[in-house]
Parts: structure tokens; C-alpha cells; sequence
């Protein structure tokens, strides 16, 4: 009987006429109209509706400027929305809510011409009661009057916001996401929607995780409100819903009462069984409902989809599912943009966006500045990507009222999203913030997300006593106690028109833009040298190995000092702040269109695994169509030992390695035919290979349609990316394509098109754009008619194709539907369940340090040891001084040193180190983005001694590396208070070590 009476319950959830008394959640996206520019509230209930724009949410009023214009550019002004509706007669009675996912930027909401209220932080989203503003059974009108200026000041304080920002947080304007309208019970569980309604909605988390025996404790705490004019008795009951609809627990409250006007808490627990654990690219998602009931009738039921996972921070590394994971991702715009339409894409396309970083075999994304849209947390929760959720800021702490509305942010962003299991890390700050900052943004985890095992912490944070994880922007740390990642590297840019420097459009790095423009402080600063920012593809392969190798020789297994991992800036180009040529970043491994450069496929062979590599992968960089003239270096990477290189089944011998990942040949002669690469152990065993063959002459083009999994829908906002290749006669892509295809579309879509490197605008719009290196995408937008849509591409000297698609028709109802995308999407389950065992081999040992003696400063020898980046030893800049030596824990045997030494991308020390009184090393440190490992002879001994041999080399290594605001430097070289001298030896960081 309880299982039927749940059952029917359920059944009021999807079914959009539902019985009085029973919650629904419509979709409230379909038939809206814009109106650009300022008009009375007089004016937008008397307009006709000829003078306004139709259009279905998410929908920017400014969104065709996306990769357009340059993010500065973006346009901000007031625009209007407004929508007509009608509630069902068995509405009547009930509560009615708004929820809007997030506006840009503030606004004010009117319904039937009466103001519900304001809200204005421009990224997260906010709730309205309008029950008392609605005409039942008549028709209604909602407003909403959105300013999205770069310069909006709250209006009751005059105070802007710090992430309103022109260089990282693109001005999509308007409202770019989803709205729904709720209509509940009198007594009901609110929404968690803070701002306006001022509720936490239901809260669902799981304790006593036992991974091995697949069981936890689950519980949920939702938030009751009785709205009635007398106190009500009713009881709650939970049920956990596994993947494949089966009721897997039920647990019940008991009586409860609840007076009227009063808001309650509720909380019910149960032990769950045979569970799956929501991991890396396993995106096993449960229905937990909770089901209010009077007199044991279903009267409110509220769905939360969610997973359960065990996470662990400490001793430098991470855990998920009691196995230890270095962060391996992208740091990615929050817009998440696609040309033509910026961020208010189908959340199948963000789907598609966000399962491509976990193929590239990213296990995490860092959302940039703001707080991602709940499509796009959602979407990470069905892939399978684990996330760093910000709050808002842009390059600095801030006081005064910033810094409320920045606590105010996150307290709205957690209460939104602490049942995504995918959230595992609160971002507080994109920059350090005071420890007293961070006190109070862990005291706003603590009250809101207690259980949901989410680490809190801030960019750098590296002597934090209160964070629970930090590292840099640009650099490499290492801890032993709370995990240290990168959050962002490598900002190096590459088209990915470009190839290299051997083939058609033959760039090399360096040509393009000759300044940088910082938006920040409104400057121009010129780059002499603008290679990073104007690769080409092998050039930004070779990079990509080059940076993340950094972070994985010193990752979990090397010591008890080690690195989190690291997160490359941008997985697709972006519509952001840029330095090279073109006026949009592309420093993403995809384009805008997603479509993979080479450094994809590098990633994907580094990176397939929880830290050590457990797949074995190779591959070859770049395409195999050149001229019979070329000798040309060939880049390979793999996971082998050692590769060799094969033309026409003909050894050209073993490459060179470099970087761990990176085998060179550096002089093949092209030959039409069969390149192949092939990765063999020491033994030399084969592992792994890889090839690239000659492809013939451009002979026609192919189409690809790619929809959501339901279908192509006739919405108005649904759409559909189709892929143009051009091909040879046998089908083969032809790698330096690059002929301007002409599209005709026909039927019930709307051309949006794709993007491409030319003249002003990028393409953007353009019926005619390039394949580059044989490909491109576009997208086109359904309309509200369903019906037949016939694309058809031509290009000259190209055999022609079409592509047929069909929308289905979309139900709506008076302006409201029930079908909501997110719930019919798959999860993605292709990495299976978090592995057994290890992540990683110990390669070797930590000697420890007891003490220190050295020919000054002698009260800050610690400080070279002490596990904290942000203090160090040096001498006074006299000669005679520039030594320090250490005393071991045990005589040892020691094979490395590993050092952070001050001013490490700009300063190059001479040094000798000495095992008691005999030499082990000698030479000039290389410069580095953080430590280097320094080979010792084998001596076994106990007291190690670093000396300084000669005047420091200074100049810097890493000069493209420009930070945005240019203000602060992060490797201590400019510290005020230290003797500015070729002469000084300082040290950050030194540990020993010894080969296992």
C-alpha cells in the first residue's frame, strides 16, 4: 500500500494537471517577448505585441555578440521580458513561486503591473511568493525590467559588485537561464532559494560511508512551512530511488505538528544498501523524495536528485571514495559560451560540453569568478566531473560592502547546490583572502553544507591555517597538509586552424597581436614576444606535455610534500579577456564549437588515470599530408617507456624523451603513407600505438546532426549541432581543408552558424564560413512549429550534402509545460565504479630534516623546512654567508634534492651541495615555475650542505607569463624587506630524498 500511495505521488510530480493540493514544477521558459531599451512598467502592460521580440529561455537579449565582439564590447542596457499565463483552476488555493536560475543583472519583477521584488547580484538564483498577486483561472502578466550595465550599483547601499567585471565574466544580458513556477501545497517544503523567499529548501547527505561493504547512512532534512490558518498534523516519509526506478529504502518520520505560520525542520535517516557510489565519470545519480503526508495522504512531494560520495582532504591529497585522486581538469569561464548564443545553450549541449573534458580524461573543472548556472552543475553531476563552485570576485579580497555581497553569494550558492554530488570544492576567492575572510566562509559551510564533504578554501591560501585547500595561479606547489592544485595553467593560445609551421596556414609562433590590453587597470602593454599567446598546434602540444608534467613528477608517490595536481585554463576558447590575435581566448584544447585540437588528445594520454597512469595510450601529433620537400620534427606522446617511429613500415629508431609524456623526432622526411608511433617497455614490449596516414585529394562534404538523446524538440530554444567535414573520395577527412562552405537552410529552424578565424566578427551569423583543417560546426535553433528542416552545404569543387531532421512537437499549456530536459538525460557511466586498490606507486622516500645551521639568519632556518611557501631562508648577500646545512633524522643514502628556490622563473643560483665533506652535486639551477629536482652522487652521510658559488643569474624564463592585474608576484623575488642581491642563496622549500 505505501509503495501504491508513493507511486501516485510521483505521479502528481510530472503530471502538469495535477490534483489540488499536490506540488508541481512546471517549466516556465516557453512564450516570452523582449523589448530592448527603457520604457515605463505603463508601457510594457499596454504595448502590442508586434513591437516585441518572441522568444523561449534562456535567451540573452544581446546574445548574437558572443565571440562576435570582445568581451568589453558586450552590450549593457535595460531590456524588458514579459510573459502571459494562465495557472490551472485547480491551482486555486495553493502557493505559487517563481524561480528564476539566475538573471544578468539586477532587476525588478512585476506580476499583473504590481512589483514582487528585486534582485540584483547578477549570477545566482532567487525565488518569488507571487501567490497573492495572481488572478486564478485568468490570465496573467509577469515583467521584469533587467539592467545588465557593466557599472550596476545595488540600490540600497550605491555599492557595485567586484565580479561585474569586463575581463572574466562575459555580459550575457538579460535572462540567459531557466525559469520555473512551482505550485504547492499550504503546507509544503520550501525551495532552497534564500534571496527574496528567505528558505533553505531540502537538504539530502550521506554519513557512515562504508565504500568496501557499499552501504551508508542517508538522510534528509527538509525545511516545512504550514501556510494554513490552523496548525496541522503530518509526517514525512523519504524513499531512495535507485538509476533504475526501484524504491531501494523508505523511511518515515512519525506524527509531527506544525502551528500555523510557523516553519519547521525535518529530518529523517536511514541505513542504505548496495549502493553506487557517485564517481570520476560515473555519474550514478539517485531520486531521494520526500514526501509530505496528512492522515497518511500524499500531499507534497519534493524529487532531489542526487549521488553520494566519500571524499577526504589531507596530508597534501585528496580522496574520493577512499582512493586517493590528483586533480587533473580545466579551470573554464562560468559563461561556458557557444558562439552566436553565449551561455543559454540546451542542457544536452551542456551535457556534450561538459562529457567531452571528462573524455579528454579531466576528472574536475574550476568555474571561474562566478557561480556556475544550476544547468551546468547539473550537468557535471550526469558526466561524472567533479567541480570547484566560486562564489563571486575577480582578482582580489575585498572590504566594505563587496565583501558582504561576495558572503552573501556563496551562503545563496551553497543553500542552491549542496545536493550536486559533484560539487567538492567551495572556491571563496579567486585570489588569497584574510584568514578572517576565510573564518567566515567556512562558517557558512559549516551552517548550511556540514555533511557534504566539500573542502572550502580560496586560490593561493598557501600558510592558511583555516583553508582547507589553496595553490597558486601560474605555479607548482607542494603540502603535506591540505592539498595544494594549481587552479589555473598554462595560458598559452592556439587557433586550431593552425597546424604548425610546415603546412598550410604555415604560422609560426609569435605572429599576431603586438599588445595585451588589461581591462583591469585600462592599459596597454606591449609583448615583444607574443609566442605563448600565437601558437600553433605542435607548438602547444608540445607545451601542454611540457606544463603538466610539472605537476606529475611531483604527484602523490613522491614524497610526503606533494602536489593536488593542476587545472589548464580553459577546456574550449572563450569569449574572455585574450593576448593573442584574435579579440576572443583561445587557449582552450577544444574551439568554441568543441571541436578537439591535438592538445586534447595529450591530455587524454596523460591523464587516463586517479594519479600514476593506468592506461597505456599513444599519440601522434599532427596530420601526415606535406610535400615530398619536408623534413619536419614529429611529436609523440605517450604513456611508454620509450617509443619508436615507424614510415611505411620502415624504423626510423626510438625518440628522444623529454617530460616524462614527450618522445621527439626531430628530422622525418615525409613520405606518402603510413606514420606510426609505437610505445614498447624497457623490455620493449609493445603497449600502445598510433598512426596518421596520407589522405587523398578533397573530393566532397559529409554532415553529421547531433540532437539530444529524446529528440529535437520544437521549443524555440532546443537545438541541433551539425558537424562539416570535407572528405576525400574514401571518406577520409582531409586534414588541410580549409574551402568556404555555403549553407541553405531550410524548414523550421533558425540559422545561428558557427565561428572561424577572419575578418570583423569572426563568422559569427555567416551562412558562409571555412572548414578549418577539414571541419567546423554549427548550430541552428528550432522553432515553435514543429516540422521538417533541411540543411544543405555546397562548396566549390566539392561534391555536396544535405542533412534532414525533423523537431516533435512540443506540448505547453497556457504558457507552461512539464517537461523539464535535465530529468531526460542519460548519466554517463563509462568509467565504471571507483577502482580497488592504490592510485599510485611509491617512487620513493622523504629523509627528514631535525635541524639546520647556516652563515646568517639562523633564526629563520626553519622556514626553509616548514612546509609553508610564503616564508624562507636567505642569506644577507655576502658570499661568505650564502650557506646553510641540514642535519637528516638518519644517515642516508640520498639520490635527489627537491627545491623551491626564490625567484624561481627568474633567477638561476650557482651552488655546490655536499653530503658531510664530500660533493654530490654542482652546477646552476634551472629556472622553473616552482621546484626543481636536483640529481645527488650516492653518499651516504647525515649533514647536507647548500653553499652558493658564484653571483646569481637573473633574467626572466618565463616572461610571457603576464598576470592581469600585473601587481603582484608570487615567487617572493620583489619582497620589500629582503637584500635585493646577486649574492643572496633563498630558499623556500628543501626536502631529501632517497630512490625506494
Amino acid at each position: 500500500m505505501k509503495k501504491l500511495l508513493l507511486l501516485f505521488a510521483l505521479i502528481g510530480c510530472v503530471t502538469w494537471s495535477n490534483a489540488k493540493g499536490q506540488r508541481v514544477k512546471y517549466n516556465f521558459n516557453s512564450d516570452w517577448e523582449i523589448h530592448v531599451g527603457d520604457i515605463s512598467l505603463q508601457q510594457v502592460m499596454g504595448a502590442s505585441a508586434k513591437s516585441w521580440k518572441r522568444v523561449t529561455l534562456p535567451h540573452a537579449f544581446n546574445e548574437d555578440e558572443a565571440f562576435r565582439v570582445q568581451i568589453y564590447e558586450h552590450t549593457d542596457t535595460v531590456v524588458w521580458y514579459r510573459k502571459s499565463f494562465r495557472l490551472p483552476r485547480n491551482a486555486a488555493g495553493n502557493k505559487i513561486f517563481l524561480e528564476f536560475e539566475g538573471i544578468r543583472f539586477g532587476g525588478e519583477f512585476f506580476v499583473n503591473g504590481k512589483s514582487v521584488g528585486i534582485h540584483e547580484n547578477g549570477v545566482m538564483a532567487f525565488g518569488f511568493d507571487i501567490t497573492d498577486y495572481i488572478d486564478n483561472g485568468k490570465v496573467n502578466v509577469i515583467s521584469a525590467r533587467i539592467d545588465n550595465s557593466w557599472k550596476y550599483k545595488e540600490r540600497a547601499t550605491g555599492s557595485g559588485y567586484q565580479w561585474n567585471d569586463k575581463n572574466f565574466n562575459a555580459n550575457y544580458g538579460g535572462i540567459p537561464k531557466n525559469v520555473y513556477l512551482h505550485v504547492a501545497p499550504r503546507l509544503y517544503q520550501t525551495l532552497p532559494l534564500f534571496s527574496n523567499l528567505k528558505t533553505t529548501g531540502t537538504y539530502v547527505y550521506a554519513r557512515e560511508m562504508d565504500v568496501t561493504k557499499r552501504r551508508a547512512m542517508v538522510f534528509a532534512e527538509s525545511e516545512v512551512r504550514n501556510e494554513f490558518p490552523v496548525a496541522k498534523e503530518f509526517s514525512m516519509e523519504m524513499s531512495v530511488e535507485d538509476a533504475d526506478g526501484r524504491i531501494v529504502k523508505t523511511i518515515s518520520s512519525g506524527i509531527l505538528q506544525l502551528a500555523a505560520g510557523e516553519t519547521t525542520t525535518v529530518k529523517v535517516g536511514t541505513r542504505v544498501e548496495d549502493m553506487h557510489f557517485w564517481s570520476w565519470g560515473y555519474g550514478y545519480l539517485y531520486n531521494v523524495y520526500t514526501v509530505l503526508k496528512v492522515d497518511g495522504k500524499p500531499i507534497d512531494v519534493v524529487k532531489t536528485r542526487t549521488g553520494f560520495r566519500k571524499t577526504r582532504f589531507a596530508d597534501g591529497k585528496v580522496w574520493l571514495n577512499d582512493r586517493v585522486i590528483q586533480i587533473k581538469g580545466y579551470a573554464e569561464r562560468t559563461s561556458n559560451e557557444w558562439p552566436a548564443v553565449g551561455l543559454s545553450v540546451p542542457a544536452w549541449l551542456s551535457d556534450f560540453s561538459n562529457k567531452m573534458m571528462v573524455e579528454s580524461n579531466a576528472n574536475t573543472v574550476r568555474w571561474m569568478h562566478v557561480t556556475p548556472w544550476k544547468q551546468d552543475v547539473e550537468s557535471c553531476d550526469r558526466v561524472g566531473l567533479m567541480q570547484l563552485m566560486p562564489a563571486g570576485d575577480a582578482e582580489k579580497d575585498v572590504s566594505d560592502r563587496r565583501w558582504g555581497q561576495r558572503v552573501e553569494l556563496m551562503r545563496d550558492a551553497i543553500i542552491y547546490n549542496r545536493n550536486n554530488p559533484s560539487v567538492v570544492f567551495y572556491e571563496s576567492g579567486n585570489e588569497s583572502i584574510s584568514e578572517e575572510h576565510m573564518e567566515e566562509m567556512k562558517a557558512v559551510r559549516d551552517r548550511y553544507d556540514p555533511y557534504g564533504g566539500r573542502a572550502i578554501g580560496s586560490r593561493e591560501m598557501l600558510d592558511s591555517k583555516v583553508a582547507e585547500y589553496g595553490g597558486e595561479m601560474l605555479y607548482i606547489n607542494k603540502s603535506a597538509h591540505i592539498p595544494m592544485f594549481a587552479t589555473e595553467y598554462c595560458r598559452d593560445e592556439a587557433l586550431r586552424k593552425y597546424w604548425d609551421d610546415y603546412s598550410f596556414p604555415f604560422h609560426q609562433d609569435g605572429e599576431g597581436s603586438k599588445y595585451y590590453r588589461s581591462t583591469v587597470t585600462n592599459t596597454s602593454k606591449p609583448l615583444a614576444d607574443a609566442s605563448a599567446y600565437n601558437r600553433n598546434q605542435d607548438s602547444f602540444f608540445k607545451e601542454l606535455i611540457i606544463r603538466w608534467n610539472d605537476y606529475y613528477r611531483v604527484r602523490p608517490g613522491t614524497g610526503d610534500r606533494v602536489s593536488s595536481g593542476g587545472l589548464k585554463i580553459h577546456f574550449h576558447d572563450s569569449n574572455t579577456h585574450f593576448r593573442g590575435a584574435e579579440n576572443y581566448r583561445r587557449s582552450g584544447v577544444t574551439d568554441a564549437m568543441r571541436i578537439p585540437k591535438d592538445g586534447f588528445f595529450a591530455h587524454q594520454v596523460m591523464w587516463d588515470g586517479w594519479v600514476d597512469t593506468e592506461k597505456e595510450r599513444t599519440y601522434i601529433c599532427g596530420h601526415w599530408n606535406y610535400s615530398d620537400t619536408i623534413v619536419k620534427p614529429v611529436y609523440v606522446v605517450s604513456t611508454a617507456d620509450k617509443v619508436e617511429l615507424f614510415v611505411n613500415g620502415r624504423s626510423l629508431g626510438w625518440g628522444t624523451r623529454s617530460d616524462h609524456f614527450l618522445f621527439t623526432f626531430p628530422r622525418v622526411k615525409w613520405e606518402k603513407g603510413v606514420v606510426e608511433a609505437v610505445g614498447c617497455n624497457e623490455k620493449g614490449e609493445v603497449l600502445s600505438r598510433s598512426s596518421k596516414e596520407t589522405v587523398g585529394e578533397a573530393s566532397m562534404i559529409r554532415l553529421k546532426a547531433i540532437t539530444a538523446p529524446d529528440g529535437f524538440k520544437a521549443d524555440g530554444a532546443d537545438m541541433a549541432l551539425i558537424e562539416v567535414e570535407v572528405t576525400d573520395n574514401e571518406g577520409r577527412r582531409c586534414p588541410l581543408a580549409n574551402q568556404t562552405i555555403r549553407f541553405e537552410l531550410q524548414g523550421e529552424a533558425e540559422w545561428l552558424g558557427g565561428i572561424a578565424k577572419g575578418e570583423e566578427g569572426n563568422y559569427v551569423l555567416s551562412q558562409e564560413l571555412p572548414v578549418e583543417c577539414g571541419v567546423n560546426r554549427v548550430l541552428i535553433r528550432s522553432t515553435k512549429k514543429a516540422g521538417k528542416i533541411k540543411l544543405v552545404a555546397s562548396a566549390e569543387g566539392l561534391t555536396g550534402a544535405d542533412v534532414n531532421l525533423q523537431t516533435s512537437a512540443f506540448e505547453t499549456k497556457n504558457g507552461l509545460s512539464a517537461y523539464i530536459s535535465g530529468e531526460h538525460l542519460p548519466v554517463n557511466l563509462s568509467r565504471g565504479e571507483a577502482p580497488k586498490g592504490d592510485s599510485f606507486r611509491m617512487s620513493r622516500r622523504a629523509v627528514k630534516i631535525v635541524g639546520a645551521t647556516a652563515g646568517c639568519n639562523e633564526g629563520l632556518v626553519r622556514n626553509s623546512f616548514d612546509d609553508n611557501e610564503l616564508s624562507e631562508w636567505g642569506n644577507d648577500g655576502r658570499k661568505q654567508t650564502a650557506w646553510i646545512k641540514y642535519e637528516l633524522e638518519e644517515d642516508a643514502l640520498l639520490n635527489e634534492v627537491e627545491l623551491k628556490l626564490t625567484g624561481w622563473r627568474m633567477r638561476s643560483y650557482p651552488i655546490r651541495i655536499w653530503m658531510d665533506d664530500e660533493l654530490v652535486y654542482e652546477g646552476e639551477t634551472p629556472k622553473s615555475l616552482g621546484y626543481i629536482t636536483l640529481p645527488l652522487k650516492p653518499v651516504k652521510g647525515r649533514f647536507v650542505k647548500i653553499e652558493l658559488t658564484g653571483m646569481n643569474n637573473e633574467q626572466d624564463a618565463f616572461g610571457g607569463i603576464i598576470e592581469v592585474t600585473g601587481k603582484k608576484e608570487l615567487d617572493l623575488f620583489k619582497d620589500p624587506n629582503a637584500t635585493d642581491s646577486k649574492g643572496q642563496l633563498r630558499i623556500v622549500e628543501v626536502e631529501f630524498y632517497k630512490s625506494l
